[in-house]
């Protein structure tokens, strides 16, 4: 399995959730950039929420790879959302003069939800209950998975 795979897409209403608890090699953010675009043309999801709390590192390449995907999701009619940058990650982002363009990024799962839910609105909600995040989140604010 390669790393990308080990890296879960979760599909919450009409987000794309992403949770990146391994550290990541060039391959794995490339062949994580191709599933999130297959998911995006797969479920026709609206946005796309990248969870990189665990990540302790963020060189430039991966940096500008999440700006890539954002583009990219862009173009796709979706919006990307990264949440959880590190202090560390975020001084090594700025020290290397990355701006991350296009990324709307936020402190936390639960700032970046209620950021896609007030893109979305209200009208946009197909199905109440289908995306009532909060009953999604396990008590850390990470998805559930269901088995």
């Amino acid at each position: 399995m390669n790393g990308s795979q080990r890296i879960p897409i979760l599909k919450v209403g009409r987000v794309l959730v992403v949770p990146v608890q391994v550290d990541m090699d060039d391959q794995t953010v490339i062949g994580l950039q191709e599933r999130i675009l297959a998911e995006l043309e797969r479920t026709g999801a609206r946005g796309v929420l990248i969870d990189i709390s665990m990540l302790e590192m963020v060189d430039s390449f991966i940096g500008q790879m999440l700006s890539d995907i954002a583009a990219m999701a862009r173009i796709m009619d979706a919006r990307t959302v990264v949440v959880g940058i590190q202090p560390a990650v975020a001084i090594t982002l700025v020290e290397l003069g990355l701006e991350l363009r296009g990324v709307d990024t936020v402190l936390n799962v639960d700032e970046g939800i209620k950021l896609l839910r007030a893109e979305f609105g209200v009208a946009d909600r197909d199905d109440e209950d289908e995306l009532e995040f909060q009953g999604e989140l396990n008590s850390f604010g990470e998805p559930r998975h269901l088995a």
